[in-house]
């Protein structure tokens, strides 16, 4: 674990974050090549090359040729088709293209049918840098970056595409018109472009592995424009059959589905004819529930699981089904679902632990239920493949606890710890590999109560260095200190609501405050509970984000070899697993590739560790059939 002001120890990871990107095998052509305009951009087959792009208002734009430290390698000069020679310096540089933000301007290319290997993006590198600098959420765009340089006033972002009203039609997403980011956002200057990248490169020159966190960051742009180019093979003849089924047929007019209706009508049966129950309304179920004597602090589904009342399994029921006509029915089918492809926005680093979040489509919360749909083209399949127990084996590897560590080098690591629980008896029925998962999700995510009390002792005297890197962390976050992932992503400084709270002391007695006032706070707390809070939100943090680091750096290696194989495509990704759409005859290859990929991320983060990063792997025709 980092904690901000302290130094971390080298694990021997390459310095060069040339792996994302980079084209094993392939020349890059002349080492002076002619532009569109005549001008010369030097080249080389080291393929160092960088180029700063300024898009313009229309289809043109400005490039400059840059060094790798950022400062001017020729002139600028400008062109009427950015995407034409953009396609052009790809095809004989394969530099790492520079720009403000490839969420605005690389679905533009994508159109255009030009896709690039690498790329810097600026406004994720900014934001990046400011969270190291503990000044996370200040304004991250290339104008605002560029005033910080300068000394002068700087201007709040635009509001970011996932932040945007919601579309009245979806033809911005799927058709030829610009995307609502692009259009809001004010043209890009490639002076301040370039002096921003300079100053970014200088900054990130100084920290220990974020000049791999910036390359790892940037290159998921790009998968996630083209996860949201491509699609997600869906079949909506499956969908609509599966709703069908499940529901009753399509209903018109805002009625609810005829199954929906008939739960409602029996609900309101098994409280009585006196008493008027909508099952969508919280309030009245509340109601109903104490008016047959059985008051109930809310209506979710574990309280109600409790009760002993005919309702019961009826709104269970209908809760799950209202759930899913809600989130993923006939309106998100139209919605989101075209010529045969969920197209959804990805929204990188959209979690504060660099996780990704999505604009709308709910890509990262597809149903189990709905899987069934996700069905491959005639003649391809789906090569569906997640990291086996992911953020327990960063633990390990971060840790440097040796027993824990040759522990993770078995492909079950939960089994494999299993011995050092045996022999306890405290909590009954639960198998060894049973108490040694919930140990170590105790420890990683703050657990503490009940039979995790015993068994976070019994951990802690065998793997007692794995235990005092979690403990390390919650006690810097109880400090109000900020901790890192192993490359460098840095968890948000405490709130000023937090720090005033926490200045009182951590007296019980200490009267609440709103909860949105303390990090992860659900209610109301006291010092001593804002306390703990903060612990157990940076105890994780230096796992999760570490583990998105290396999500990111297998998204990096296999898009690079995807892109060798030719046809496959990445279509999904979801913090651990990864879906690839590949002709059949591939799909060795791309299994192959998957795990030449994970391998190459447990280097590049890890250097010399014996844990092992297994991916389970499936080729399926539907995606409902891999698990």
């Amino acid at each position: 674990m980092h904690v901000a002001g302290r130094g971390r120890p080298e694990r021997g990871r390459p310095a060069c974050p040339a792996p994302f990107g980079t084209r094993a095998g392939r020349g890059h052509g002349s080492k002076t090549p002619s532009c569109r305009n005549g001008s010369v951009i030097p080249g080389g087959e080291n393929g160092r090359v960088r180029i700063a792009v300024a898009a313009g208002a229309g289809d043109g734009g400005e490039l400059r040729p840059l060094d790798e430290d950022g400062s001017p390698a020729g002139p600028a000069y400008t062109v009427a088709d950015l995407a034409g020679e953009i396609a052009d310096r790809e095809r004989a540089d394969a530099p790492r293209w520079v720009w403000a933000s490839s969420a605005r301007l690389y679905p533009r290319l994508l159109r255009a049918g030009v896709r690039v290997a690498r790329c810097h993006d600026l406004e994720l590198v900014e934001n990046l840098l400011l969270g190291h600098a503990g000044r996370y959420g200040e304004p991250r765009s290339v104008r605002a970056a560029w005033a910080r340089l300068r000394g002068l006033p700087v201007p709040p972002d635009p509001r970011p595409a996932h932040e945007a009203p919601a579309r009245a039609a979806q033809a911005p997403l799927f058709g030829d018109d610009d995307a609502e980011g692009e259009r809001a956002a004010p043209s890009d200057d490639l002076g301040q472009i370039v002096d921003v990248h300079a100053a970014q490169q200088r900054a990130a020159a100084g920290l220990d592995g974020f000049a791999l966190l910036a390359a790892a960051e940037s290159a998921g742009s790009l998968v996630a424009a083209e996860l949201g180019h491509d699609g997600l093979p869906w079949s909506a003849a499956e969908h609509d059959a599966l709703l069908t089924e499940l529901l009753g047929p399509r209903p018109s007019g805002g009625l609810r589905p005829r199954r929906l209706q008939e739960l409602a009508d029996r609900i309101g049966a098994a409280f009585g004819p006196r008493t008027h129950v909508n099952p969508d309304s919280p309030a009245q179920i509340l109601k109903a529930f104490a008016a047959a004597g059985l008051p109930i602090p809310s209506t979710r589904a574990h309280v109600l699981k409790r009760l002993d009342h005919p309702a019961v399994p009826l709104l269970l029921e209908y809760k799950e089904l209202a759930r899913l006509h809600a989130a993923h029915g006939w309106a998100w089918l139209d919605t989101w679902v075209r010529d045969g492809r969920f197209r959804p926005e990805y929204v990188v680093g959209g979690v504060v632990s660099g996780r990704w979040a999505t604009n709308g489509g709910g890509a990262l919360q597809i149903p189990r239920v709905l899987r069934r749909a996700v069905v491959a083209d005639p003649g391809w399949c789906l090569v569906v493949a997640d990291a086996a127990q992911l953020e327990p084996r960063v633990l390990a590897a971060l840790a440097g606890d040796r027993a824990f560590a040759d522990a993770a080098a078995h492909g079950d690591l939960y089994e494999a710890l299993s011995d050092a629980f045996r022999s306890d008896e405290a909590t009954g029925g639960l198998s060894a590999r049973a108490k040694a998962k919930l140990a170590l999700l105790s420890a990683m995510y703050g657990g503490g109560t009940g039979e995790a009390v015993q068994l976070l002792g019994v951990l802690k005297s065998r793997f007692p260095d794995a235990f005092e890197y979690v403990e390390a962390a919650a006690r810097a976050g109880e400090r109000g200190r900020l901790v890192r992932s192993l490359l460098g992503r840095t968890c948000p400084p405490p709130s000023a609501g937090w720090r005033e709270l926490t200045l009182a002391g951590d007296d019980e007695r200490d009267p609440p405050v709103p909860s949105a006032a303390v990090e992860g706070a659900r209610r109301p707390a006291t010092a001593a509970q804002a306390l703990r809070s903060r612990g157990r939100f940076t105890r994780n943090f230096v796992v999760q984000a570490t583990a998105a680091d290396w999500a990111l750096a297998l998204l990096g290696s296999l898009r690079r070899r995807l892109t060798a194989l030719g046809t496959p495509r990445l279509v999904f990704f979801q913090h651990d697993e990864v879906i690839v759409h590949a002709p059949a005859e591939l799909a060795e290859a791309v299994t192959e590739a998957v795990r030449a990929s994970a391998e190459e991320a447990r280097q590049l983060l890890f250097g010399a560790t014996p844990v092992a990063f297994p991916m389970e792997i499936a080729v399926v025709d539907r995606y409902a059939d891999a698990k």
